[in-house]
């Protein structure tokens, strides 16, 4: 299993928020695993990342929003057990859940000042009434929109797929190494990884991709390209230990 691309989520019928995950690396990961015959991969990704060549050991499965991801991901581990997870699929960590226009924010706050006290029913009574079927009227200066919390994928898989061999991914801008060791360290042990590939957005451009692969046992490998973590996963996915790379 696959995961790769970023996923979008809704604001009304014609808008969304999203990210910039191209799929580029999840691309290069399957078709390094794809060169070896006696793999198949089920491949979520999204309708706009680049994807690898249809063939016939690879079954595409096309998503959008985090939920989408969750149901499929679902079904999924369901339905069939997997030898190896590799989820590096830009995941959105908010949703909208109501927008409001200039107006009727004011007409909102108007009607029930905020407070500390009153924001959470506030919250929940947006969210009830806002129409997400519906377009959202361009003739406001500004948009008031509320974002909440998206379930965190990665936390779910080892429940699911309790077998299998997982690597996640943690991406952070412009920081020191050491943090971005650390904290790729802590979300390796949250989430009951077996490796996790830590990188930094700002050593990514093009096919070059500067990251860490971590194994459980602490052991780090360093990769300067795609091509190189793509290599990094397909041997540590097949059967060899990090250590023995």
């Amino acid at each position: 299993m696959i995961t790769a691309g970023g996923t979008s989520e809704k604001i009304d019928q014609v808008r969304s928020i999203t990210n910039h995950s191209t799929g580029q690396l999840g691309k290069k990961i399957a078709e390094t695993l794809l060169s070896h015959s006696s793999v198949t991969i089920d491949y979520v990704t999204t309708r706009l990342a680049v994807k690898p060549d249809d063939r016939e050991n690879i079954r595409f499965h096309l998503i959008e929003s985090t939920q989408d991801l969750m149901k499929t991901l679902k079904k999924l581990f369901t339905d069939q057990t997997y030898d190896g997870i590799i989820h590096s699929m830009a995941v959105s960590d908010f949703t909208p859940a109501f927008s409001l226009s200039e107006e009727q924010f004011i007409k909102s706050i108007t009607q029930t000042p905020l407070t500390s006290d009153s924001l959470s029913n506030w919250l929940l009574e947006n969210e009830r009434n806002q129409a997400k079927t519906a377009k959202i009227a361009s003739d406001t200066q500004h948009l008031f929109i509320s974002l909440k919390k998206t379930p965190k994928i990665i936390s779910y898989l080892r429940k699911w797929q309790p077998q299998a061999k997982i690597i996640g991914f943690k991406l952070l801008v412009a920081v020191p190494q050491t943090e971005l060791l650390e904290i790729a360290k802590q979300n390796l042990q949250n989430n009951q990884l077996d490796y996790i590939f830590a990188n930094d957005l700002t050593q990514i451009d093009g096919q070059n991709h500067h990251g860490y692969l971590i194994a459980t046992d602490g052991t780090i490998k360093e990769a300067w390209t795609k091509r190189e973590i793509a290599q990094l996963m397909a041997l540590v996915m097949l059967g060899d230990s990090l250590s023995d790379q």
